[in-house]
């Protein structure tokens, strides 16, 4: 199928996800643990007065710690009633004195912005795999308001991760469904089967590849999640101890970086570095 991409199915997808898009990243413990991994690359990277744009920031998870990290974020998002939820947690949890601005906008037209405006982009929650056709389009955006030398926070969806953590679920689906979903990597369903999760599935090859396709410089890849993936609140126990949890997430961070772990968890993550153009004024992304 060719032109997937609905951007008001998605700002209308996400409305009424409305507060278990905050809630979906500490829901159990191994939800938990794809918020600590997504986290660590942002407290390795950015610097005390980034100016960070997080485009799809959703209702503020990582807009939260970019602020404690004395960044100041501009926020953006399709979702009109994601943005306003980002408003009140920043109100009630006390990272509003951090963030410039709330701007409701498509990641595949970020023109309100200048080139090279950004410090650091952190597009976390899979937005470029939401825009399917359109994802070259959406990294180049990333990329042109992105400083030189800037780095962008990019995760996507994985096939073979989704399948993994969400396996019985999967096999509800018919089955030519299911071949086709996974020829192809895009999980779409029709306005007939209802307002359902629509998006682009990365295998970690082709995520790598579509990363080396634009100028940048790979810095880390790895997975959201791996030696948790299925465990859920099965680590309920171990969450309670906190010798044995450090551990667990020390292992987890080590093995989601290895090449075999890429395609296992939910979501892949990359930092990337924008390489700056020979000629930077005749040139751009």
């Amino acid at each position: 199928m060719t032109n997937l991409y609905d951007p008001n199915f998605v700002a209308r997808y996400f409305d009424e996800l409305g507060e278990r898009e905050w809630t979906r990243l500490v829901n159990t413990p191994a939800d938990e643990i794809k918020l600590y991994v997504h986290s660590h690359y942002l407290e390795k990277y950015i610097q005390a007065n980034d100016l960070v744009l997080d485009i799809g920031a959703g209702p503020g998870r990582f807009t939260q710690l970019l602020v404690t990290l004395g960044a100041t974020a501009i926020v953006a998002d399709i979702s009109h009633q994601q943005i306003e939820l980002n408003k009140r947690y920043a109100r009630e949890l006390n990272f509003a004195h951090g963030v410039k601005d709330w701007l409701q906008l498509d990641i595949c037209d970020m023109s309100t912005f200048t080139d090279e405006m950004f410090d650091a982009v952190v597009c976390y929650g899979n937005p470029i795999g939401y825009v399917f056709e359109k994802k070259d389009q959406a990294l180049a955006e990333v990329l042109r308001v992105l400083k030189p030398r800037g780095k962008a926070f990019i995760s996507v969806a994985s096939l073979w991760g989704s399948l993994h953590e969400l396996l019985p679920a999967v096999l509800t689906v018919d089955r030519e469904k299911n071949a086709d979903i996974i020829r192809t990597g895009d999980l779409y369903f029709d306005a007939s089967e209802g307002l359902r999760h629509r998006c682009h599935l990365f295998r970690g090859s082709e995520f790598r590849e579509f990363l080396e396709s634009h100028r940048v410089s790979i810095l880390d890849l790895s997975a959201s999640n791996c030696v948790s993936t299925v465990w859920a609140d099965k680590l309920m126990e171990v969450r309670a101890d906190s010798v044995r949890w450090n551990e667990l997430l020390r292992m987890e961070l080590e093995a989601c970086r290895q090449p075999g772990c890429l395609d296992m968890g939910t979501h892949m993550l990359a930092v990337v570095e924008k390489v700056p153009r020979p000629d930077a004024t005749a040139l751009r992304y």
